[in-house]
């Protein structure tokens, strides 16, 4: 075996164990590679969706207000028409704009609740929200993911997911 070793290394590089522990550095240099260029990466859908968890597991609750909801503009007649026809009045947003003051500061964010239209559907803006931040940064926040709300349908009870 030593026969194979070439002579214009090193001494201290001729060593079997050297040559096996660059060896298997190379092996694993690759395989790490192999793993990172070959990985399955998450999508913004599944990113915002593991955000709205995290927040909803474990973030603050204070007060907030909404100041605004925005509605997809193309609207065809047949749809305007189902919708009068089941009696739903406002349209569901996709959109919600809020703001929610923390240690003296006011922030102002907006939630694109496209994907949560089951719960965002019948909010009334004229009442007040629960808001869920970040205590580390507080711009950060949501309110409403799948499985918590801030929302509220009336005055007395704030919506609730099942």
């Amino acid at each position: 075996m030593f026969s194979l070793i070439p002579i214009h290394l090193a001494p201290a590089l001729r060593s079997p164990r050297v040559i096996t522990a660059i060896g298997a550095g190379v092996v694993t240099a690759a395989a790490f590679a192999i793993y990172a260029f070959t990985r399955k990466k998450p999508t913004p859908e599944e990113i915002e969706r593991e955000r709205r968890e995290l927040l909803a597991r474990s973030g603050r609750i204070t007060d907030g207000t909404i100041m605004d909801t925005m509605i997809k503009v193309a609207r065809s007649a047949s749809m305007e028409t189902q919708e009068a026809a089941a009696g739903n009045q406002a349209p569901t947003p996709e959109i919600i704009v809020y703001n929610y003051r923390i240690a003296g500061v006011t922030y102002e964010c907006a939630q694109d609740v496209t994907t949560l239209a089951e719960y965002v559907h019948g909010i009334r803006t004229d009442l007040p929200i629960q808001v869920r931040y970040m205590p580390h940064n507080p711009a950060n926040s949501i309110i409403v993911a799948e499985s918590w709300s801030g929302l509220r349908i009336n005055s007395s009870h704030p919506y609730r997911p099942d």
